[in-house]
């Protein structure tokens, strides 16, 4: 019996060694990869040369008038301070920077901006893109991730969501600001993403969003 298992030892040995081949081993045929883990991809890096293209760069420059996503052409040039205010990603000190007056959080949108259809829809869109895969496009906080055993976000519409005086439910329009802005518990910051303006006009829909579930305009389950 024993005799046996030494003969199947060496032939197991033996499959083993000339399927993957001893180390130090040369050979012209490429090695057997059973988990390549994607290391071999039909790519161009940063900065290398390509034969490929008539100007010798694997880097593509934008095609002409290309712009960010999530951004517009403005319809006219501003001024820098203006495009700053309306487009920025700046670290000032202010409530409209911020979200706070002092070391409390404010609460109104900030001087200065406009609240109109086109700030809402703004916000819609936004918010949609960013927050709705979390928050639900209801902002109930039984969004898409909720599905997937993710704990469940920041319900908007819960009782006292508009009433300043139930801290447990209401968020001041500097907090929610705030949390877009720096992140909170599973959320992560979105500041390097979402510019000031686009974070007031989020806030400015969430509330939007809070006056319709309030006055049964939206479903909220």
């Amino acid at each position: 019996m024993l005799k046996y298992f030494f003969l199947s030892y060496a032939f197991v040995a033996a499959i083993i060694v000339a399927a993957f081949g001893t180390r130090g081993s040369k050979s012209e045929l490429p090695p057997i990869e059973v988990f390549p883990d994607m290391d071999h991809q039909a790519k161009v890096k940063f900065q290398v040369k390509s034969e490929f293209f008539a100007d010798g760069h694997a880097a593509r420059m934008p095609v002409k008038n290309t712009v960010p996503m999530g951004f517009q052409v403005p319809d006219k040039p501003a001024s820098i301070e203006a495009a700053t205010a309306a487009y920025g990603f700046t670290n000032g000190v202010d409530y409209y920077h911020t979200g706070k007056i002092g070391d409390y959080y404010g609460d109104g949108l900030p001087q200065g901006l406009k609240v109109d259809k086109s700030l809402i829809e703004r916000g819609e869109r936004q918010y949609n893109i960013y927050c709705a895969v979390c928050h639900a496009q209801s902002g109930n906080g039984k969004g898409v991730t909720s599905k997937y055993g993710i704990l469940a976000a920041f319900n908007f519409h819960q009782p006292g969501n508009l009433d300043a005086s139930n801290p447990g439910a209401y968020r001041a329009d500097g907090a929610i600001f705030d949390v877009i802005t720096n992140g909170k518990g599973l959320m992560g910051s979105y500041g390097a993403n979402i510019s000031v303006h686009d974070r007031w006009a989020i806030v400015a829909y969430i509330r939007t969003l809070q006056v319709a579930a309030q006055e049964g305009k939206v479903t909220v389950q």
